[in-house]
């Protein structure tokens, strides 16, 4: 059986530049690309925060230590220069494979900056008032 699993991760980048005019895509700073292990012209979900909207597209490499995430094309309705983001690929592997598989990802502070990776989801737990 395959199965699909996230496979890595930008998660809360701030989209910098909005191009209705532009070939649809995603450029993303080449660095961050390399850090995520992100291709391009791989396949990419993005989720916005700001307003909900979830869309497919493809990562396009921009200038390295640039922070530019243009969201391009039809795909630039759905996110706005400030709206945080999150960047997300999937891989289909093996059961498997799966087994020993950890995803990239990828989190930052302000203004595009790393602030550090993992490989797994540090699981945040909500108090229940009194």
């Amino acid at each position: 059986m395959q199965i699909t699993l996230l496979k890595s991760k930008l998660h809360r980048v701030t989209t910098t530049h909005s191009e209705l005019d532009y070939e649809g895509s995603c450029a993303i700073d080449a660095h961050l690309l390399q850090v995520a292990n992100i291709r391009e012209y791989e396949q990419i979900q993005i989720y916005n925060v700001n307003n909900g909207e979830r869309f497919t597209t493809y990562a396009i490499t921009a200038e390295a230590h640039s922070g530019i995430i243009s969201v391009n094309g039809a795909a630039a309705h759905k996110a706005a220069p400030g709206d945080l983001l999150i960047i997300a690929t999937y891989a289909t592997m093996s059961e498997k494979e799966a087994e020993s598989f950890h995803p990239q990802m990828v989190y930052f502070n302000g203004n595009n900056q790393i602030s550090h990776t993992s490989n797994q989801i540090a699981i945040q737990r909500v108090e229940k008032a009194s």
